[in-house]
């Protein structure tokens, strides 16, 4: 509970009140001081008196709560044995419509009681303000203590350079797979070309004969799956059954070509489609092992950075530190502990260097050379390079 919120809001409250009694409390008109002649006293003090205005200097009569405890010679009739007159002294209001009028000081009582209750209110407001502000401060700055806005900053920069640098590798093998998938698809047609229709019609009970693909022109694997089954249900004495079946059989023959046919490059025979793969090989082959083992570091560091960033969230300011609750911060403070742990290995390790080079050199342009002039030749100067990285890029199970 925000225990002190509700003293502050109390002291503040009890000031504000201080405040507007005092400024509703009557204030004490401009007085002058006059002589009355009593006319009647009672014994509690109440009083008629007799009193010459100062201002229109005519006589008036009026009631007055005379000094009940002033000498007794000053009362009748001891003050004026003749008349049977008393005396006394008392004020007139000196300005206002009310000039001329006697002023009774029963009226600073109530005014009196009013700043009396004003001073005792701001007695109380002030010092539970003062706790208010002082505790609530010290509050703050113990939920705020765990605060690491610096740490969080240097894991945040972290971060980023290892999900950059693993989307910069991304980026670049799957830019070798793009150029290859067409280099590889020609070669497995290639070879399909050269794989005799007659493979289907050795088939035990397969129903088809080699003569009858041979009469419709089909003489190759590739022939028929082009064909398809419609193409060959209307060679006589094909059946849909067996058309599908041998269409079948071609795309198994072609699936497993895929697997085992490989990529060669003929630097007698450049092509388009080989030399844009030698392109994009060339980036990753210029970056080498460094740039893989980069990217492999990064993207492990960027998957438990993100996870313990999420955790240390309210860590990373004052602010967020004093309204997370107590559970929150307790796991925060945990999670600025490991990232501390992982910021110093990556320090000792030079992480943040390393990734930076490595997107630099993963974000190498194309080769601007004719027809990739200069990617030939740097494959025949170190083809196993070239076809080794070819193979751990789209090799078995790199998929």
């Amino acid at each position: 509970m925000p225990w002190f919120r509700w003293v502050l809001a109390l002291g503040l409250v009890l000031i504000a009140g201080s405040a507007v009694l005092y400024a509703t409390a009557p204030g004490m008109p401009e007085l002058k001081q006059i002589d009355l002649t009593v006319l009647d006293e009672k014994a509690d003090g109440a009083c008629t008196v007799r009193w010459t205005d100062p201002f229109d200097l005519r006589e008036r009569e009026g009631p007055y709560r005379c000094d009940a405890e002033r000498d007794s010679i000053l009362k009748a009739p001891n003050y004026d044995g003749g008349s049977g007159l008393g005396w006394d002294t008392g004020f007139v209001v000196a300005q206002g419509q009310d000039t001329g009028d006697l002023y009774s000081l029963d009226e600073d009582i109530e005014a009196d009681d009013r700043i009396e209750l004003s001073d005792t209110l701001v007695a109380f407001g002030f010092p539970l303000t003062v706790v208010g502000v002082v505790g609530g401060n010290i509050s703050a700055l113990a939920r705020a203590s765990g605060a690491r806005p610096q740490a969080i900053r240097r894991a945040r920069r972290l971060e980023e350079a290892a999900a950059l640098v693993d989307r910069d590798h991304s980026r670049a093998v799957e830019a070798v797979r793009k150029a290859w998938a067409p280099v590889h698809e020609e070669r497995v047609n290639e070879e399909l070309s050269r794989i005799p229709a007659s493979r289907l019609t050795d088939a035990a009970g397969s129903g088809l004969r080699a003569e009858v693909l041979e009469t419709g022109g089909i003489r190759t694997v590739r022939e028929v799956l082009d064909s398809g089954a419609w193409g060959l249900e209307r060679l006589p004495g094909v059946e849909q059954p067996t058309a599908v079946w041998a269409v079948a059989t071609a795309r198994r023959i072609a699936d497993d070509l895929r697997d085992v046919v490989e990529v060669r490059m003929d630097v007698n025979r450049p092509e388009p489609r080989s030399t844009a793969l030698l392109v994009a090989l060339r980036v990753l082959v210029e970056a080498g092992p460094p740039a893989r083992n980069a990217a492999e570091a990064g993207r492990d560091l960027s998957v438990r950075l993100d996870r313990l960033l999420t955790v240390a969230a309210p860590a990373s300011g004052w602010t967020e530190m004093r309204r997370a609750g107590r559970a929150e911060r307790r796991r925060a403070l945990a999670a600025v502990a490991e990232l501390r742990l992982l910021l110093d290995d990556a320090e000792r390790r030079g992480r943040a260097a390393q990734f930076a080079q490595a997107s630099v050199d993963l974000l190498r342009g194309p080769d601007d050379g004719p027809a990739g002039l200069s990617a030939w030749v740097d494959f025949e100067t170190r083809p196993a390079e070239y076809y080794g990285l070819l193979a751990d890029i789209v090799g078995p199970g790199r998929e």
